[in-house]
């Protein structure tokens, strides 16, 4: 069956001249700040840079069924439609700004079948009522949550990143609507929606632009079958992120690579002894994948430990921080030391620039195959997950032990123990690294912007032996170079690369060279540039109030949305404060969005009380609620003690003895 597939630009597809229809049968609006903010950036990113043309950029694929009988052309979203749903977000949010001209957006496109929620919610959006005070709506119980909080989540990120990349609005209006294209494909009119729905769901994957540069890597390697066999035995252990790279192996591998009776070691120490001890066996995986066909690949069922085997857990027990494209180019910045992206979009490029046209392509594979593993070792012991046991989850920070279940050491199982050894989970320095760890990652959700996961890697790798201590320190030092040398910096800020690898994560600002004001007129509503700043110092905060039984058991989470624990728009009869008390850093704490939205009117007290049989948000929330009578004095006061504990920092009053 042949498919019409039309080639259209983002004012194309969005200026009324069609319909596009989300049936019931797909599922609620599901976005993110993640892949919002990754929509965004990748925008940005192909912005063309001083003097160069402008090229297009392909955003993707939106597949559709055109209605019969409509008078003009009524699409039926069947793939795509997360996307589609963001594009209309992000122009309406153009609109209502008035920073840009859309005199061609008049109409919606995008409509819901059967959802009236979702209908009158993206009415009131386009129509510019959500900009300010959701409240007179919030009544009428209207509102979708979903798509709701995906335009304020495109009112936070996008001016964020515009200043960040030093882009004015209508530089990015004018590539968004002008050269960022879409594919439509229209399926046939005799199409059994239902059927092909199920398939796009669940079988129809594309082959991975990971699964092309293992190929290509494979190719270097020809004519050395050994080779080839550990650099996809290799290959396959590491890609599945979710499970500990020792379970990728048979048990006599294990023993082999990662010690006898042991299973937690990496003491190789290149590629050739990798491939010596993978041999030792004569258990290296069949290359499969080299003999099949392209249809063959794309339909075989991704690699993954079986549950049971050898007794260790289910392999859906852990699930990671970061997806394997990306970590396979965190890998090739640590090995190479170079300032290369960390953006899968350019997967191919970048290894085609510092691995496959090297002067010594083969050496190069080689390298970066032994890396792989030994990083792929260290992420699964040194770097926390979200753990999924006994009916409940939270971060984990877990190494994989041998255990003794038999006469030998192929014989043992695999468990799964802190890795810095205490057993109680609240206390000691496995639990404070986790704490660390997890305040970093959910202040970036966005994959390409996970440097502090560069910056832990690239310690553990070139550290003669880990030690806790020692990794405790660099991490606090990592994110304070973060929090002072970027984003509170009192001119252009350091980059990523510079703080990593030049200044080996070492903090530049001392705190005599910065003045108190000056990271006030930085924390004030609106320029605050990084969540980090907010999840820091509750770091130091838990560290101050670890014995307080509410502070103790708190665990960092994704809340992106900045509060004002004393409301803008307070309710008739209470005082209104004057903008730069409420606007002040005191006045402020991350919750989550929906929480921001049902509270955002309440006033302190109204919201202390709520919290009473809720966990807290943050821990400077929690101070916050304890002050008795949350006023402009109090909001002052607090201001300044929040400042003194970041500035504090920089004399070591929270780093390791």
């Amino acid at each position: 069956m042949s498919r019409e597939i039309s080639q259209l630009s983002i004012k194309a597809l969005l200026s009324g001249r069609d319909e596009y229809v989300i049936p019931m049968y797909q599922r609620n609006y599901a976005w993110e700040e993640g892949e919002i903010t990754q929509l965004i950036q990748d925008v940005i990113d192909y912005l063309p840079k001083k003097d160069d043309k402008a090229r297009n950029y392909y955003i993707g694929t939106l597949v559709v069924y055109e209605r019969p009988d409509s008078k003009s052309p009524v699409f039926e979203t069947i793939d795509g439609q997360q996307r589609l749903t963001t594009l209309s977000l992000l122009t309406s949010y153009l609109k209502n700004t008035k920073a840009v001209e859309l005199a061609w957006y008049s109409n919606l496109s995008i409509h819901f079948d059967s959802r009236e929620h979702s209908r009158a919610t993206f009415a009131a959006i386009f129509e510019g009522k959500f900009n300010d005070d959701p409240a007179e709506l919030l009544t009428k119980k209207q509102i979708n949550t979903g798509i709701l909080n995906g335009y304020r989540l495109i009112q936070k990120v996008l001016p964020q990143k515009l200043k960040e990349n030093g882009v004015l609005p209508q530089q990015f209006a004018d590539y968004l609507f002008g050269y960022v294209q879409i594919m439509r494909v229209k399926v046939p009119a005799d199409t059994d929606l239902n059927h092909y729905f199920e398939i796009m769901n669940n079988r129809g994957e594309q082959l991975e632009k990971h699964e092309l540069l293992k190929a290509r890597m494979m190719e270097q390697l020809q004519g050395c079958e050994q080779s080839q066999d550990c650099l996809h035995a290799v290959w396959e252990a590491c890609a599945n992120m979710e499970r500990y790279v020792q379970m990728g192996f048979t048990p006599g591998q294990r023993g082999s690579i990662f010690g006898e009776g042991d299973w937690g070691q990496f003491q190789l120490a290149d590629f050739d002894s990798l491939r010596a001890a993978l041999h030792k066996n004569q258990e290296v995986t069949a290359r499969q994948d080299t003999r099949m066909t392209l249809d063959q690949i794309i339909a075989k069922v991704p690699v993954a430990a079986k549950q049971g085997e050898s007794g260790e857990e289910a392999p859906d027990r852990f699930n990671t921080v970061i997806n394997f494209p990306n970590f396979l180019l965190h890998v090739l910045r640590v090995e190479t030391r170079a300032d290369i992206p960390l953006d899968d979009k350019r997967l191919l490029d970048t290894f085609e620039a510092h691995v496959l046209k090297q002067p010594d392509p083969v050496a190069a594979v080689k390298r970066f195959t032994f890396s792989l593993l030994r990083c792929k070792y260290l992420f699964d012991q040194y770097v926390i997950k979200r753990e999924f046991i006994k009916g409940s989850d939270g971060w984990s920070l877990k190494r994989f032990k041998w255990n003794k279940g038999g006469d030998h050491s192929s014989a043992g199982r695999g468990s799964y123990v802190n890795t810095f050894g205490e057993e109680d989970g609240n206390e000691g320095i496995n639990r404070r690294i986790l704490m660390l760890l997890s305040a970093f990652h959910v202040s970036t959700p966005t994959l390409v912007y996970k440097h502090w996961l560069n910056a832990a890697l690239f310690h553990l790798f070139y550290a003669e032996q880990i030690e806790a201590q020692v990794y405790l320190r660099h991490m606090e030092s990592v994110a304070k170079a973060f929090v002072f040398d970027r984003f509170l910096a009192q001119e252009a800020g350091l980059d990523y690369f510079a703080m990593i690898y030049t200044n080996r994560g070492a903090c530049q600002t001392r705190r005599e060279s910065i003045a108190a004001e000056t990271v006030e007129s930085r924390l004030t509503f609106g320029n605050i540039e990084n969540n980090l700043i907010f999840n820091f110092l509750d770091y130091l905060l838990w560290l101050e109030l670890g014995t307080n039984d509410k502070v103790k058991s708190y665990e960092f989470t994704f809340r992106s949305s900045v509060e004002h624990y004393y409301p803008q728009h307070p309710l008739d009869g209470q005082v209104q404060l004057d903008a730069d008390t409420l606007n002040s850093f005191g006045n402020l704490c991350l919750i989550s969005h929906s929480k921001n939205s049902r509270l955002s009117n309440f006033m302190p007290a109204a919201k202390k009380e709520f919290y009473k049989n809720n966990t807290i948000d943050s821990v400077k929330q929690y101070l916050m609620m304890e002050t008795e009578s949350w006023d402009a004095d109090a909001i002052r006061a607090h201001s300044e003690k929040m400042n003194n504990v970041l500035l504090n920092s920089l004399v070591s009053k929270h780093e390791s003895e």
